[in-house]
């Protein structure tokens, strides 16, 4: 269950649960994104590094690396975005658990929950958040 420790009291209980689960869903979606980032950028890079790593096991420097990410743009921006976004993640998810998600943030999600009920069942995300579980 997700760290909301700094929730109004005031809330339908009803409608905190169903923040509870949007955030839920905020938090495995990006994750899923970290996923295909790793799974489809990171073995192009190191596929445009192939050349440089066989060099790097014969002779490792940290010249090396840093003229192979150098020369191998293309390789380094798909590198980097992965580590990249996997580390805003992180910072992001470790913000909620250690200090409850923003006030500000807490009200997007109310209002994205408003948004799904206005709509119903043709919303995708429906089923996930507002139908209760039985």
């Amino acid at each position: 269950m997700t760290n909301l420790q700094h929730q109004p009291q005031n809330i339908d209980p009803d409608l905190n649960r169903k923040v509870e689960r949007l955030h839920r869903l905020t938090v495995y979606g990006r994750w899923l994104v970290v996923g295909l980032s790793w799974l489809i950028f990171a073995p192009l890079g190191i596929w445009g590094l192939r050349e440089e790593i066989s060099l790097w096991l014969e002779h490792f420097t940290w010249a090396a690396v840093r003229y192979g990410l150098a020369y191998n743009r293309l390789a380094a921006v798909s590198l980097a975005f992965c580590f990249g976004i996997t580390t805003a993640v992180l910072v992001w998810q470790s913000r909620n658990i250690l200090f409850g998600l923003p006030p500000q943030e807490r009200r997007q999600l109310e209002k994205k929950v408003r948004q799904i009920q206005a709509k119903g069942p043709t919303h995708p995300l429906w089923k996930w958040v507002c139908q209760s579980r039985l």
